[in-house]
């Protein structure tokens, strides 16, 4: 495994990352006002569907921050090296807090639906499913303190946990479920369009930022790790 550096520049923060927070965030209530004023009550729902632009974008990236795991873990078991390692931690951290959202926002969504809270459905299940697995990712972690084993083992948690996103995306079409089909601008009445695109992209800002410091944080732990071991070896 690959130190990282002290003058890493991918781990160094930068005020560039601090104002595009603050623009994540002021573009993530825009597009929440935006899209609450924009758009009329759902002939069926009513009110309820502006759950939709929480609801469906943090769905979304759940999928791309547990993508990222998958592609760095890969990295990791076929390569090796310290960040990618990093990089498949924070993002894992980063979509187990999405997909719990996600499913916060759906037990909410379908009490007023369907009468309770929750139900065995397959979208509900296969999406606690991974919820739970990238808990257990983030577990392993926290108990292995090797860094090489705790690299390879969490990896291969990862790819496997990341496998079930397709699962988790197909589920209303493979199986016969409550929750209605994926919802997408090109399914939707134009009238909630823009309010779903807006908020697609704030939360994909959030996400990224999000990642980005949580990165950080972890790689200058590790930096702290091994000027730590440097001292031990050197009897200092």
């Amino acid at each position: 495994m690959h130190s990282i550096a002290h003058a890493d520049p991918i781990a160094t923060p930068s005020a560039r990352w601090a104002w595009f927070g603050i623009f994540a965030l002021l573009f993530l209530v825009f597009a929440q006002v935006t899209a609450v004023m924009i758009s009329v009550p759902d002939r069926d729902m009513g009110h309820l569907q502006k759950i939709m632009y929480v609801h469906v974008p943090a769905a979304w990236t759940t999928f791309l921050a547990f993508f990222v795991v998958a592609i760095c873990s890969l990295r990791v078991l076929f390569r090796g090296g310290e960040r990618d390692d990093l990089l498949a931690a924070s993002a894992a951290e980063v979509g187990a807090v999405f997909n719990a959202l996600t499913l916060a926002l759906g037990m909410m969504w379908g009490r007023p639906t369907w009468g309770v809270w929750w139900t065995w459905d397959a979208r509900l299940t296969s999406t606690l499913v991974l919820l739970l697995i990238f808990i257990g990712y983030l577990s392993l972690r926290a108990f292995v303190d090797d860094p090489e084993r705790r690299a390879t083992w969490s990896a291969a948690v990862g790819v496997l946990g990341a496998i079930n996103v397709p699962i988790v995306y197909m589920s209303v079409r493979w199986w016969r479920t409550l929750h209605q089909v994926q919802s997408a601008p090109s399914t939707l009445d134009p009238a909630y369009t823009l309010g779903l695109r807006l908020n697609a992209f704030a939360f994909l800002f959030v996400l990224i930022f999000l990642i980005r410091r949580r990165y950080e944080a972890a790689a200058l732990l590790r930096a702290a790790e091994h000027a730590d071991d440097a001292r031990a070896l050197g009897g200092r």
